[in-house]
């Protein structure tokens, strides 16, 4: 794994009903970047009354990934749009596809099922700040050992 990282690296998509665009480094993504945070904790600790434990291994891959775009970005009327258009049936609702990646650290993370959470505030203010796009969905992460070294 490389010890040095770069946005640069970070590679991102989606893809579904009125949509492909990329939501990564060349997107325009804002300083405050993209998290994937995952919505339940995968386990359950139970405490009997003799102080025994048991532990229940929950199966939910439910996870919200923010995509924080610079106000400029041409990316947020891509965006705009296919909210629009999802949203106008239940037929387009929830059936895009989320990759990131970053090939240098060996990371990847692949979300399906995935739906708007809802439009982002629009603030116009002194400065133009972001747009905070928040999805929700299934999400699988595999953080790697990054890139072999070819020179080996």
């Amino acid at each position: 794994m490389s010890n040095t990282y770069s946005f640069l690296d970070v590679q991102g998509s989606i893809t579904g009903p009125g949509i492909s665009s990329p939501v990564g480094s060349s997107a325009g993504v804002a300083e405050e970047g993209i998290t994937i945070e995952w919505i339940d904790d995968k386990d359950l600790l139970t405490v009997g009354s003799d102080g025994k434990i048991m532990h229940s291994l929950r199966a939910g891959q439910a996870a919200r990934a923010t995509v924080r775009l610079l106000k400029t970005s041409e990316i947020n009327a891509r965006l705009s749009a296919a909210f629009n258009f999802q949203k106008s049936s239940s037929a387009n609702w929830g059936k895009n596809v989320m990759v990131f990646s970053n090939l240098v650290q060996g990371d990847v993370l692949t979300g399906s099922e995935i739906a708007f959470a809802k439009h982002p505030s629009v603030v116009y203010a002194k400065d133009a700040g972001m747009m905070e796009w928040s999805f929700l969905g299934n999400f699988e992460a595999l953080l790697g050992a990054g890139v072999p070294d070819v020179n080996v």
